[in-house]
Order: C-alpha cells, then sequence, then structure tokens
C-alpha cells in the first residue's frame, strides 16, 4: 500500500511545491490548511479546510485516510510582526503543534518531517552555520521555531516518533506560475510588488557589517526545498530516527545584489531605496548544509539568477507591462 502523508499548510507556497513532489515520489497526499495564506486551487489531492489547532478533526482525518506521517508546515512566519504579536505566534507555531502531537499519538501516527528555520541562529558571528551553532533566537518567531523543535525532539524520546526537522532558510523562486509566491513579506515578491505599484523597493538598513552594509542571506529554490523534504522522509524508515538539517544553497547573497539579479532578469532599471532596519533581523545568515547532503544525497539544484527568472516570468501582470 502506498504511503499516504498529511502536509498542515499543504496549499500555501511552500506546501503545494512539497505536495507536488510529494507526488512526483509516488507518495499520496492529504492536505488541512485553514487558508489564512494558503490557496486551495494550488492542490488536487484530497484536502480539508481546518485549523491545525482543532485535534479532534486532526485526529478524524489521520484516521480515515490512514496517514502514515506528518510534514507540518502550518505556521506564521513573519519576524516583524511576531514581534508585535508574540502571543499570537506562540499560539499559532507552539500550541498549535502540541495539538498535532497529540493528534499523531492518539492515532499511532509515528513519522514527521517539521518545518523550522534559520531564524532559531538568531546573531550569527561565523561566515557559515551548521546543525551544532548556538540556537540564539532574537526574535518571537525563531523561538516558537526552536521550541517545535525541543517539543518534537522530547515526543520522540517519549513515544519514539521518528522526525527531521529541517531549518529553512530563505525561500525564492517557483516551479510553476500556478504555485507562485502570492504573499508579499519575501525579498523578491515585494521587489516586484514595488514595481508593480510604480515605487522604489525598500531596502531595510544599510548599515549592517556586511560587504555593502545590507543583509546577507542564503537563498533556496522552492523546488529544491520540497525535495529536501522527499528526501528526510525517506530517511525516517529507520527506527529511533532523529535528524535536524539545515536546507540552504551555502552561499549568501545580500539585498542588494538580490534587487541587482531582479533588475537584470526583468530588464527594469531599479534603485532602491534605504529604510531603517527591522527589529529582530540579523545581519547575516548562511547555511552549511554539509549535513543534509552527508546523510540525505540532497543537494541544491537551482542558482539566485533561476529563483529570481522563475518568480519574473510568472508575474504575467509586471511582464505585460514591460512590454507595452
Amino acid at each position: 500500500m502506498t504511503d499516504t502523508w498529511l502536509v498542515s499548510g499543504g496549499a500555501g507556497y511552500i506546501g503545494a511545491h512539497v505536495v507536488r513532489s510529494l507526488q512526483a515520489a509516488g507518495v499520496d497526499a492529504v492536505v488541512i490548511d485553514d487558508l489564512s495564506t494558503g490557496d486551495a486551487r494550488r492542490v488536487d489531492v484530497p484536502f480539508i479546510q481546518a485549523d491545525i489547532a482543532d485535534c479532534e478533526l486532526v485526529a478524524e482525518t489521520l484516521r480515515r485516510h490512514q496517514i502514515t506521517g506528518v510534514v507540518h508546515l502550518a505556521a506564521d512566519k513573519q519576524v516583524e510582526e511576531s514581534m508585535r504579536e508574540p502571543l499570537t505566534y506562540y499560539r499559532r507555531n507552539v500550541v498549535n503543534l502540541m495539538q498535532l502531537l497529540a493528534a499523531m499519538a492518539r492515532c499511532d501516527v509515528g513519522k514527521l518531517v517539521f518545518s523550522s528555520s534559520a531564524a532559531v541562529y538568531g546573531m550569527v558571528d561565523s561566515p557559515q552555520v551548521d546543525e551544532d551553532h548556538p540556537t540564539r533566537p532574537i526574535n518571537p518567531y525563531g523561538e516558537t521555531k526552536l521550541i517545535g523543535e525541543w517539543l518534537i525532539r522530547d515526543q520522540a524520546r517519549a513515544t519514539g516518533l521518528r522526525y527531521a526537522a529541517l531549518r529553512y532558510f530563505n525561500v525564492a523562486g517557483t516551479a510553476s506560475p500556478e504555485l507562485a509566491d502570492a504573499g508579499r513579506t519575501n525579498l523578491i515578491p515585494m521587489v516586484f510588488d514595488a514595481l508593480g505599484r510604480g515605487e522604489q523597493p525598500v531596502i531595510y538598513g544599510g548599515q549592517h557589517p556586511t560587504p555593502d552594509g545590507t543583509c546577507v542571506r542564503d537563498f533556496i529554490h522552492v523546488q529544491d526545498l520540497a525535495a529536501a523534504h522527499v528526501a528526510a522522509i525517506d530517511a525516517l524508515d529507520e527506527p529511533g530516527a532523529g535528524h535536524v538539517f539545515n536546507v540552504g544553497c551555502g552561499r549568501g547573497y545580500s539585498v542588494r545584489e538580490v534587487i541587482d539579479m531582479v533588475a537584470e532578469v526583468s530588464g527594469r532599471s531599479i534603485e532602491p531605496r534605504m529604510g531603517a532596519a527591522r527589529p529582530g533581523d540579523p545581519a547575516t545568515v548562511v547555511a552549511d548544509a554539509e549535513r543534509i547532503s552527508k546523510v540525505l544525497g540532497w543537494r541544491p539544484r537551482h542558482d539566485l539568477r533561476e529563483m529570481v527568472s522563475s518568480a519574473w516570468h510568472a508575474q504575467p501582470r509586471l511582464l505585460s507591462a514591460g512590454q507595452s
């Protein structure tokens, strides 16, 4: 019998790519999503519109679909918002995970792939961070992700849960236009949004201790990230499996470099304006991704140009405006 995985947040930008990669690998998927940021049109698998906090409904779904394991992506993820609304983030990212783990334990579902974040590292003092780097998050979002890892680790010790926590770096690009990032909280969509409104994109902080003064981040193509989830699922067949992996390219790009790449790909002249640095934003975070390569055989296949180009060509309104 084919394995069936529940994907929480599976109608979202990342989630829909994960679902598609699972299908390509021959793994059946069921999606649960409250559609607060997702779009049901992105998925063509059994879909339940609900909040993951509904423990009874989640348990019923696990039983009805004979779920093998869970990919848990449903969470709030805006750093600045988490500074203003910490209680919301603890409820949505920590309490809801507790409810999910309780439902999984009740239904004897013993495998979990968890969407974590590089935000668990906080202010980084080295060119790259591996998974053993101290975790000192500097915003509530990062704190909730680290607490989530702790919860899962402790539940694994108590119940034998097999898990992989994937610490995402900055996700970009798209596999196809209908799966593109419709939000405006990630850097590349924010630049596109400014272009569409005829405005200058904003760089938040130009005095960071980096080569050009703007924040440096590791960007990962969403297709590569989705492939990492499939590889992580394969690694959970071994009893007692418990993994933490960075998922990044191992190369940093500054915010200004990314905006320059958007200008190059789009053929537009872009002159950003400088804004104040955002609270809770570290200057540099770049992955050491050797562990996932050695353990899972996973490596990123797409570079920054492919990330920007795929996202740009999923913007028909901006493309047509550039041709007029």
